[in-house]
């Protein structure tokens, strides 16, 4: 089945209006900005940064077995099991 493509528009302040002007395609600029945006969206609120309870509740009891580690290399922040087995769950790597 093929999509039909749509036209999408929104409001820009003056400052980001003009920079979007000054590009060559700001069309698929914005397509691969919004697109980039929404692949790294938190899989849990789907970017909105905001739980309901429900999901809060889940949340809670999922860290019950699971804490936030930076890894020793990268330095980003990732859940690690405390029922894994090995190196990475002792070192939080």
């Amino acid at each position: 089945m093929t999509v039909k493509e749509r036209v999408v528009t929104f409001k820009a302040g003056g400052r980001l209006a003009e920079a979007l002007e000054r590009l060559p395609n700001k069309s698929e600029f914005i397509r691969r900005a919004v697109e980039l945006a929404l692949s790294g969206a938190c899989p849990l609120c789907s970017g909105s940064g905001h739980l309901s309870s429900e999901q809060q509740q889940h949340l809670h009891e999922f860290l019950l077995n699971h804490s936030l580690a930076k890894c020793n290399e990268c330095h980003a922040l990732h859940f690690v099991c405390q029922h894994q087995d090995g190196p990475a769950a002792e070192e939080g790597a």
